[in-house]
């Protein structure tokens, strides 16, 4: 293991704020893996960890994030959490319970970066479209 972490590279957003260029993807990755590979990240320098509530792991990336705090790897202002909305959920009056579900899931207090998954929705309950007609048009929502 290094003796010094090598720095990380950010990118700043418009009101200046910066956070890490690369980070752990979490897609695809099975909960104890997952959890494994995050708190393996956190050890070697990543700083930025990606996560979606559709890719129903979080709870086991939270674990990893929060294991990793305790142990003193990192600190959490030191992370950047990303975390995703999902396409049921882009009405107005469910983005806050989406956003909800997840930091509990994760078991943090806040996400720095909320994103809207993908820039279509579905409706109510439908999680993996199956055809066209269960697709909405973003005016309807």
């Amino acid at each position: 293991m290094w003796s010094s972490l090598p720095p990380v590279h950010t990118l700043s957003l418009h009101d200046g704020t910066s956070f890490p260029a690369f980070g752990l993807g979490t897609w695809l990755s099975e909960p104890e893996l997952v959890y494994r590979a995050v708190r393996e990240a956190l050890k070697l320098g990543y700083r930025h960890i990606d996560a979606a509530w559709i890719y129903f792991n979080e709870e086991e990336v939270g674990r990893g994030i929060r294991e990793a705090i305790a142990a003193g790897d990192v600190t959490r202002e030191d992370l950047w959490v990303t975390t995703k909305l999902w396409n049921d959920m882009h009405a107005p009056g469910d983005v806050e319970a989406g956003l909800d579900a997840s930091l509990k899931q994760l078991g943090l207090d806040y996400i720095d970066l909320y994103l809207v998954h993908w820039p279509v929705a579905h409706p109510k309950g439908v999680v993996r479209p199956k055809s066209g007609r269960e697709f909405l048009s973003l005016i309807h929502i």
